[in-house]
């Protein structure tokens, strides 16, 4: 049976999950059903027929960066969501989006005072204050409304009429689902070629947060077709948050996996800067076999010798070249029956 890259990934995540580690997976082409199904996971699924919501525009108890309170750690985030709808934005459009952004949250009563997130209990006003719920939040057309208030934010109006009105406006609703569980899949696959960024980057967003609440807790997060928040259908703000995981997700007891088919795309934005910074900041790496284009390309950002490219364009399925620190393995997949079971 041939075990190749995506197997690999599914063999890890059953493994994990018998060890008890917290598991997210961003699932842009519908491959991890059957393994979610097999070990009691949760499915959430984005899209046009799905009743599922989460908003863009929620802000999580757990979501707090040090040194920064809540709305300024929600504005960074969502400055990199609003350049993939809007596009390159300069330094003068940012500060405008932003100053609007800031009062569609003041609107609702939420501003820079981390205390305007909590609310007393009406039934006792002595109890500890409770964090605001996504009813409380505003959501896309909040900001659409003010976006058309003035003529220099029309534009920005106009791109987001899609995610209000249009076929992607299940993105314009209050979040309804919890996310409690240990091994969720985000299913983003009806979202189309065109639109999946949308929802991995959400995903991204919201696994981070619970990757960041316990650091006690061993979690790990799986980034498939990586490049799609990395590469040049990107942009700095999204391809630096990605980045910041895989840099810091250990002080959190967590770990990144990150998956491409096409070693290109994970070097196609900013010369290869956050493609080459993931690489340096995971301390293990497989490649399976690859052709002599992106050979080439990963012996510029690795240090493969010469024989090592001529193993990695033989290389069967199942079978791939291993970088553990400084030592490099092949190493061939083996998986028990019960494990294609639960995988295939």
């Amino acid at each position: 049976m041939a075990l190749g890259k995506s197997f690999f990934v599914k063999l890890l995540a059953l493994r994990y999950r018998l060890l008890g580690i917290e598991q997210f997976i961003i699932d842009p082409d519908r491959e991890y059903t059957k393994l979610c199904e097999s070990v009691g996971g949760t499915i959430i699924k984005i899209g046009p027929s799905s009743n599922t919501y989460i908003n863009v525009l929620d802000i999580r108890e757990e979501s707090i960066e040090e040194e920064q309170g809540y709305l300024a750690t929600k504005l960074a985030k969502l400055i990199g969501f609003f350049h993939l709808i809007f596009g390159e934005l300069n330094e003068e459009e940012k500060a405008i989006l932003e100053e609007k952004i800031i009062l569609c949250y003041q609107e609702k009563g939420i501003t820079f005072d981390d205390n305007s997130l909590y609310r007393q209990k009406k039934e006792n006003i002595s109890s500890k204050p409770i964090f605001k719920e996504s009813k409380d939040m505003p959501i896309l057309e909040d900001l659409f409304e003010i976006l058309g208030r003035e003529e220099k934010t029309k534009k920005f109006q106009t791109k987001l009429i899609p995610f209000v009105k249009g076929s992607l406006k299940f993105f314009n609703q209050h979040t309804n689902v919890k996310m409690d569980e240990i091994f969720i899949v985000a299913d983003v696959y009806e979202l189309g070629e065109d639109n999946l960024k949308y929802g991995m980057y959400l995903f991204t967003e919201i696994f981070w947060d619970k990757i960041k609440k316990n650091r006690e807790v061993k979690k790990a997060i799986y980034l498939d077709e990586v490049w799609r928040l990395i590469g040049v259908t990107s942009n700095k703000e999204v391809a630096s948050f990605i980045y910041k995981i895989f840099k810091t997700i250990r002080k959190y007891g967590g770990s990144a996996i990150a998956i491409t088919q096409d070693i290109s795309d994970l070097f196609s934005l900013e010369n290869g800067t956050y493609g080459k910074s993931i690489l340096n900041n995971s301390s293990m790496k497989a490649f399976f076999s690859l052709e002599e284009e992106n050979i080439l390309l990963l012996s510029q950002y690795t240090n493969l010798s010469e024989k090592e490219k001529i193993e990695i364009k033989s290389l069967k399925r199942g079978e791939c070249l291993m970088f553990v620190g400084e030592d490099h393995i092949l190493a061939k997949i083996e998986a028990a029956d019960f494990e294609k079971n639960c995988i295939m």
